[in-house]
């Protein structure tokens, strides 16, 4: 923390503008031995939240590049300490040696989420909105953008803190009714305490339920088209995504690996996961993608089931399906263009009654409106929601939730039960520490470098 750190805030690439950000107590001072202004002011005698035009020079004073330095001094920045950030052209090659240059002027290379976790450390955020931060930039979607912007405003932080606030009043009583028995405090207030630990653990369960479509948002729902070779599971992903992605052929087992690609279905981000496919093979690069194909289905949230209509469902086919749950299972019947459709949709409901089933044809577009529908109505029908609310998104917070939830429902059994109060304190302040490790207070100091370190450089 008495390091001053620097690191390049900007994505890698060519682009109009690139950002050197310096953070820490001599940053303008670094600032100022690589940067000159076109007026010759020094960024320490610059008013805080000030710009400055000005060239970046090197070690004997030639010009590198021209910039704008922007000056934030602490405590009123992100991190809560003085930060300069120098705003120059976007070249990566540019970028590179402009940081070369401020770290010899002094600065550190700053680690992966370092300013963000000095920002957490110097309690200008809380574990909540900095992991916020990340979601806000891996957004894949609109909605995706908009719960991520609702947590970093403090959603979620608001909602915790409400919660602990009312624990540690709870705590409070129990306490003095331990230091001051004759006063009988807790006794009191035991109806009282007891309901609100009810209505405590209503909305703690209100925010567990917002964990599936929080990890919905963030993660991506994880689709998988699966079936037998030469089926058009790869014609179908290319026909989703509107792009050949996937590489087709009439060779059957052309796809080996798995492909990964986003799909925005109206807010619903599905990652897409073409598979090879299922059949026995002597071949062992293709086993093993077989193999692989076969795990991925089982850990997947939505499985498409593609048959191709020329050939028809097979035993083995219906093995496979039935061995997964219908509510998570969509059959597709490719290729319709080549028969007649209606004959094969009676022969196909007949042997997946309660299987959703429906006929495509990926080459020719048909039906591809009604599967995303389809789709669609799977996903809300398991309680998707975007909300307006306070969600959750990672098992972390879900598990800490978890067990405040059941020290909560401890004490309140311990009250309705008469045990001594130093034993319910004890229950409550359980919870109380569960629910401070979502927002950080009370998290071990590895699990938060852990947390910081899979932050991207520069934020």
């Amino acid at each position: 923390m008495d390091d001053t750190i620097a690191a390049v805030s900007t994505a890698p690439g060519a682009a109009g503008i690139g950002i050197i950000r310096i953070s820490g107590p001599e940053a303008e001072k670094i600032a100022d031995r690589v940067f000159t202004s076109k007026r010759g002011a020094k960024l320490k005698d610059r008013p805080s939240y000030t710009i400055t035009f000005g060239i970046i020079v090197d070690e004997d004073g030639k010009p590198i590049d021209e910039a704008l330095a922007l000056v934030m001094r602490g405590p009123s920045s992100f991190t809560g300490e003085d930060v300069v950030e120098l705003h120059c052209h976007g070249g990566m090659c540019l970028l590179q040696r402009i940081l070369e240059l401020v770290l010899k002027a002094g600065a550190r290379m700053a680690e992966p989420g370092e300013f963000s976790k000095r920002a957490f450390l110097n309690g200008k955020l809380d574990l909540t909105r900095a992991e916020a931060i990340m979601d806000v930039i891996s957004a894949k979607t609109v909605d995706a953008v908009k719960a991520a912007a609702r947590n970093l405003r403090g959603a979620v932080y608001d909602e915790i803190k409400a919660i602990k606030d009312q624990i540690m009043e709870y705590i409070a009583h129990l306490e003095a009714d331990i230091d001051f028995p004759e006063e009988d405090f807790a006794r009191q207030d035991n109806e009282r305490m007891v309901q609100g630990l009810i209505e405590m653990g209503e909305r703690i369960n209100e925010l567990l339920k917002t964990y599936d479509s929080g990890r919905i948002i963030k993660y991506g729902l994880k689709t998988v088209l699966t079936g037998r070779p030469n089926v058009g599971k790869s014609s179908l992903l290319n026909a989703l995504l509107k792009e050949r992605r996937a590489i087709v052929t009439d060779i059957p087992g052309t796809t080996r690996d798995t492909i990964e690609e986003y799909y925005n279905l109206g807010g619903i981000p599905l990652v897409l996961i073409d598979t090879a496919g299922l059949r026995e093979t002597k071949d062992e690069v293709e086993r093993l993608g077989v193999e692989k194909a076969k795990e991925v289905a089982e850990e997947a949230d939505l499985i498409l089931y593609v048959i191709d209509a020329s050939e028809g469902i097979t035993e083995g086919d219906l093995e496979l399906i039935k061995g997964f749950p219908a509510d998570k299972m969509l059959v597709v019947l490719n290729k319709i263009d080549l028969l007649d459709e209606n004959t094969e949709e009676k022969e196909i409901a007949d042997d997946l009654p309660g299987y959703h089933v429906l006929h495509i044809s990926a080459k020719k577009g048909i039906g591809l409106r009604d599967l995303e529908e389809t789709i669609r109505q799977m996903v809300f029908r398991h309680g998707f929601q975007a909300g307006d609310g306070p969600m959750i998104n990672n098992i972390r917070q879900k598990d800490a939730l978890e067990k405040s939830l059941q020290a909560l429902a401890a004490a309140r059994e311990g009250i309705q039960k008469g045990t001594p109060s130093d034993l319910v304190a004890i229950d409550l302040r359980q919870a109380w520490m569960n629910l401070g490790e979502i927002t950080g207070e009370t998290l071990d100091e590895s699990i938060i470098d852990a947390i910081f370190s899979r932050f991207c450089l520069g934020k």
